[in-house]
């Protein structure tokens, strides 16, 4: 029996390919192509300020032509295990955010492992937080809707910013979107995991990212939840969210416990599971039906969420 989703089901033949440093490298080097938005969304490279004694940090801005008044944004955080990736490779669901919701969406280019290990890239994603309030003027941004969000080690680096702005109290997101999020070193250590439909993203893959961030700390007991944010206990106050995951991602377990965390602490958080779903599906298998309703529910959500801000 066939156990991916209908609309997955060529994924059984994708070979379970773990990612070790070497590929993680390699991957690195072939860099993404950047997709052209076309006529009605524009892009540009903007460099905000790094924190303290670090390097500058880059954003990939998309926005509506021609906007004019301020408009909600969304802070995009990428994937790739925390050992790899580049906001190009999320430019097509970012430039989708930007057409059909109007607003602007900044990928930010934060620092990998293992050569910068935590907490260098949540402090690079909140230094890109600073950066677009410092530019809402230029950008036309409204500082009083900003959301972050992010897919895999983003959805993780991203919930982690959550808590680091919480505890700033500097700037406040009015929303996180978490996609199939990297939340728990702690997974690293579990053996009880059925390991065979695992795509993408394997449990050797897992250790090699959160060894690679962590160094020899992994899994132990002093882990900030600056770095990963299942490892916080206190969930309260912090924005409303969205978690989507598939019943066959690694992080199935670790999303659904801290969706559950969210709710019980007083935030509201709309959990969204994907029966037969892989990690990244929805990129492997983008034109499947069932990974176009996954990205409109994010998009709803993120709506949602603009129109009820003040």
């Amino acid at each position: 029996m066939n156990a991916f989703h209908p609309d997955l089901a060529l994924a059984r033949f994708i070979p379970p390919l773990s990612y070790g440093l070497r590929l993680a490298r390699l991957v690195s080097k072939a860099k993404p192509r950047p997709v052209d938005p076309g006529p009605d969304v524009t892009v540009r490279e903007l460099v905000v300020p790094g924190p303290t004694g670090a390097p500058s940090v880059s954003l990939r801005v998309f926005q509506p032509t021609g906007l004019q008044a301020p408009a909600p944004a969304l802070l995009w955080t990428h994937g790739g295990g925390l050992i790899f990736g580049a906001p190009e490779q999320d430019d097509p669901t970012n430039i989708a955010f930007a057409r059909h919701l109007g607003i602007t969406v900044a990928a930010v280019r934060y620092r990998l492992a293992p050569g910068s290990p935590a907490p260098a890239a949540v402090e690079d994603a909140y230094a890109a937080l600073r950066g677009l309030v410092a530019h809402a003027d230029e950008l036309n941004i409204d500082i009083s809707r900003i959301a972050i969000g992010g897919a895999s080690a983003g959805g993780g680096i991203t919930a982690a910013l959550a808590l680091l702005a919480h505890d700033r109290a500097e700037i406040r997101p009015v929303f996180q979107l978490l996609v199939y999020p990297m939340l728990d070193d702690r997974t690293t250590t579990r053996t009880d995991i059925d390991t065979r439909n695992l795509r993408l993203w394997t449990a050797k893959s897992n250790r090699c990212g959160w060894s690679a961030y962590l160094g020899a700390a992994v899994a132990g007991p002093d882990i900030s939840p600056y770095a990963a944010a299942a490892r916080r206990e206190d969930l309260s106050g912090l924005p409303p969210a969205w978690i989507g995951v598939g019943t066959l991602d690694l992080f199935h377990d670790e999303d659904v416990d801290y969706a559950r965390r969210l709710n019980d602490s007083g935030v509201p958080c709309e959990l969204h599971i994907v029966p037969g779903a892989f990690h990244g599906f929805d990129v492997t298998f983008r034109k499947a039906p069932i990974s176009q309703t996954f990205w409109q529910r994010q998009a709803k959500a993120l709506a949602d969420a603009f129109s009820s801000s003040p």
